[in-house]
């Protein structure tokens, strides 16, 4: 598997996150998660598991993906005049996704710590809006 090494290459400073999602709830998942990133992933888990965070219950606004790249995406593709087929939609969302810049991906980074650390002040209670 070339991630991880990949990953500890490139930085040893992250957290890996996953969702909810089942697949990733598997004991073999948390297993790995626990022995390969020991409080360094936060998701969903067990008391024996060493993670950093429980992923927050109805709580998918934690990537950046979902707080900021599709609305900003969004936002800025269907400005009128809206795309007239497919290809012209594709070229739009090309030129919006060429337009994020490093100052906005530094508040993006910002703005997940920021996230994050609501999560951890909360013990990955309800949260209803961030």
């Amino acid at each position: 598997m070339w991630f991880m090494p990949q990953l500890e290459h490139d930085s040893a400073d992250f957290v890996y996150q996953l969702d909810g999602a089942p697949c990733h709830y598997h004991r073999n998942v948390r297993n790995f998660l626990n022995e390969t990133l020991p409080h360094r992933w936060i998701g969903r888990a067990v008391n024996n598991d060493q993670h950093l965070l429980l992923w927050p219950p109805r709580s998918p606004d934690l990537t950046p993906c979902d707080f900021f790249l599709w609305g900003y995406v969004k936002d800025n593709a269907y400005k009128p005049p809206l795309p007239q087929n497919v290809r012209e939609l594709q070229d739009r969302i090309r030129a919006v996704v060429q337009t994020i810049d490093g100052n906005m991906l530094k508040r993006v980074w910002q703005e997940l710590d920021y996230r994050i650390d609501i999560c951890r002040v909360t013990k990955g209670a309800h949260i209803e809006h961030l």
